[in-house]
């Protein structure tokens, strides 16, 4: 299955990258075995020397009693971004910065994922939505 080229400018990039918010509150965790939680409660996990970091609802996670600092909130881009592309992330990442806005980054293979906190998530999608016009 050939799979489609996403997009490798970065003004289209940012011109184009539609924030959505998606409803709810997601939480970090670090475990140290997968094999108890469900996959498809996850959003995605890494693997650290550490531990296992996994992302999931907030709700999910405590249903698990797994422990966890920060609620986030969850923006998706919506524009299908190459992995190839330069400049995106730090992008936006700087821009929230300047609001005082912490950004935690997923890259998935269409879109980039943003989490940050729960608090922040109405003033983030402002930041990221006056990007585009620019």
């Amino acid at each position: 299955m050939e799979k489609s080229k996403g997009e490798t400018n970065l003004n289209n990039l940012i011109k184009n990258m539609e924030p959505i918010l998606n409803d709810g509150e997601y939480v970090f965790a670090s475990v140290s075995n997968v094999t108890s939680i469900p996959r498809d409660i996850t959003i995605c996990e890494i693997k650290e020397k550490e531990g296992i970091t996994v992302v999931l609802s907030k709700k999910d996670a405590e249903e698990l009693e797994l422990t966890f600092e920060f609620v986030a909130a969850w923006i998706t881009l919506n524009i299908h971004s190459s992995l190839e592309a330069v400049g995106l992330t730090a992008a936006f990442a700087s821009e929230l910065g300047k609001h005082n806005i912490s950004c935690n980054v997923i890259a998935g293979y269409y879109h980039d994922h943003i989490f940050v906190d729960k608090k922040d998530e109405e003033k983030a999608m402002k930041v990221l939505w006056n990007m585009t016009k620019k």
